[in-house]
């Protein structure tokens, strides 16, 4: 896909990257395959042979797929290694590929494998990106970069005749899933599956070339590469920088048509907007909350085929609409939500200010894309259709079964699993989701099959579909954890959004002096923020939300109970996948006691 592109665009934009002065600096595709043709002759030069692994450990940012993109020219397979990862796994992940080579983004990186690098025998070069090596074991992007430019000189046709080698069976990208219980495992992606995904997106006509990606999700991830993929295949300009706080400066200044994000960003701008619609009280707020009122019942007309706007809609979209847009850099066509499931009205909220997103499905074994909502059957808490060439069943238990080209080649080194996973037979994978489908062919997912619980009473509780209603009653919560399983009824943890306890601080006369976007870091930051947990008001404002939550819910469903944790979940302490989902099953570890507390 990429060498089509190249020669179908050469002069054409591909990508922009930030540069140190504030600016944004643009390549266009021959200029970056020049960079990753380098590249790749650099990791010939190393002798790297087809298929062996590279790994990349690093945040999302150009170089990451420059990277990728050489490492597969030269005929490797991309191992991905989220820069969050600790210094243990790192090392299970680098051996049980038998990585060769790896690319790491800086010294702290770096050090990870030095620590480990008895567990490491096939690790035999690494190259730091942002640093400057030592010469030996470790060296420099642009020592690489050197060897790359005298292999060329002396086998000018070498990349060209490895890439010509590979085969779509070939072995592409191994992705570790970090997942929510035990050690991570290494999904086997081949040249195929991503060549279908890039074909099959390319042919739900969402996407054209004329429009501009801006990227930040973490590129280790498989939501990241599909994204890639997509523009290998479609052709459009992609922005990429992974700094998630710079996403609102960002926005603005690159003026991006369509932007894919995790539930919890959508989460965090609406919350966000809301308080800014709202919080003065007065006109102000009664505008706003009209404007939403118009806003819906027109997207209901737009997505019932019927006709829709006129002059109420565009006098809220002048007065409330334009202005959230305009944050956004004012050009989004649309959003685009996968990794898990994203709130409904949280969805319809941003459909009303004319901000659609499009809710997508799919696994890091079904090479992240498998289904997705397409505009002219939009049914918000639905993650749309399958892609062409993907089937789609549920089994008698309820489970989501998935057939077609982006299923994985199996997981590595594990043939338990494998069966595990194939035990249907016939190419059907079981995702342990489980869903239904609706009279229009949409997907709609109710829960993990291991996430549902039953109550000492008896009755199931799906705990994502309770918790994803409350996160979208305040923004307050970061995560809302519900706890039933065996137990006589249902409670729940509550962790405090950074963000949200912040604003909630000065709005109530309390100290809280962490940075927005990063939240509390030293010793008298997180007592602050303890003290906010703890706080009777704080603990009101959240009660009165679970109050609204229990009027939605069966009886068997309300939450009784709750506490308020001392301390945001983070990915640092193993609570949170790199994709912001919660681990539950280390997080309930973690409180045990403050769960069975609620019980005593």
């Amino acid at each position: 896909m990429f060498i089509d592109r190249v020669a179908k665009n050469p002069d054409r934009e591909a990508y922009r990257k930030p540069t140190a002065d504030g600016g944004w600096q643009s390549f266009t595709w021959k200029e970056s395959y020049d960079e990753a043709q380098t590249i790749a002759a650099g990791l010939l030069s190393l002798g790297l042979a087809p298929e062996e692994r590279v790994g990349i450990a690093s945040n999302t940012r150009l170089e990451w797929i420059m990277c990728d993109l050489g490492i597969m020219l030269a005929g490797g397979a991309t191992t991905t290694v989220y820069p969050s990862t600790g210094e243990e796994d790192v090392a299970y992940i680098l051996a049980d590929a038998d990585v060769v080579i790896l690319f790491a983004e800086d010294d702290n990186q770096v050090q990870k494998v030095r620590n480990t690098r008895d567990q490491l025998p096939d690790l035999r070069q690494v190259i730091v990106l942002d640093g400057d090596g030592d010469g030996e074991w470790v060296i420099s992007a642009a020592d690489l970069h050197e060897k790359g430019k005298a292999f060329l000189a002396e086998q000018p046709d070498s990349v060209k005749e490895r890439a010509a080698g590979i085969t779509g069976e070939n072995l592409a990208t191994l992705i570790y899933t970090s997942g929510t219980t035990g050690k991570p495992k290494g999904v086997e992606l081949t040249h195929s599956n991503w060549t279908y995904e890039g074909a099959a997106i390319d042919g739900v006509g969402i996407l054209t070339p004329d429009d501009v990606q801006y990227l930040w999700v973490p590129l280790a991830h498989s939501l990241g590469k599909v994204l890639e993929t997509a523009q290998l295949q479609i052709g459009f300009a992609t922005a990429v920088d992974g700094r998630v706080p710079k996403i609102v400066e960002n926005l603005p200044v690159v003026q991006p048509t369509f932007m894919a994000g995790v539930p919890r960003i959508f989460e965090k701008i609406y919350a966000g907007a809301i308080k800014n619609g709202t919080s003065a009280g007065g006109a102000k707020a009664k505008i706003f909350d009209w404007a939403f009122t118009v806003g819906k019942r027109e997207a209901n007309k737009k997505n019932a085929g019927q006709n829709y706007g006129g002059l109420q809609y565009n006098l809220a979209d002048k007065l409330v609409f334009s202005k959230i847009k305009e944050k956004m850099g004012g050009r989004i066509r649309y959003f685009i939500s996968g990794s898990a499931a994203l709130s409904g009205t949280i969805a319809e909220w941003f459909d009303a200010a004319g901000l659609t997103i499009l809710e997508g499905y799919g696994l890091t074994e079904t090479s992240a894309a498998t289904t997705i909502m397409r505009p002219d059957n939009i049914k918000f808490g639905t993650v749309g259709e399958p892609l062409a060439g993907t089937e789609i069943a549920i089994a008698d238990d309820g489970e989501i079964l998935i057939r077609g080209g982006g299923v994985m080649r199996g997981y590595r080194n594990l043939p338990e699993a494998n069966a595990e996973v194939f035990e249907h037979g016939d190419g059907w994978f079981s995702t342990g989701d489980i869903g239904v489908i609706d009279e229009k062919g949409r997907v709609k997912i109710t829960d993990r099959k291991k996430d549902l619980v039953k109550t000492s009473g008896g009755k199931y509780i799906a705990p994502s579909a309770i918790e994803g209603k409350f996160k979208a009653l305040t923004g307050l919560a970061q995560a809302f954890i519900v706890h039933a399983n065996n137990r006589k009824f249902a409670s729940a943890l509550v962790a405090l959004d950074t963000d949200s306890a912040l604003q909630w601080a000065a709005e109530n006369g309390k100290t809280a002096t962490w940075q927005p976007g990063v939240g509390p870091v030293s010793d008298e930051e997180k007592a602050q923020f303890k003290a906010i947990a703890d706080d009777p008001a704080m603990r009101a404002a959240i009660q009165a939300k679970v109050d609204v939550l229990n009027t939605e819910l069966n009886h068997w469903e309300t939450i009784k109970k709750f506490e308020i944790l001392e301390a945001p979940l983070t990915i640092d302490s193993g609570e949170l996948t790199p994709s912001l989902k919660v681990k539950r099953k280390v997080v309930e570890d973690k409180y045990r006691d403050i769960l069975d507390a609620m019980y005593a």
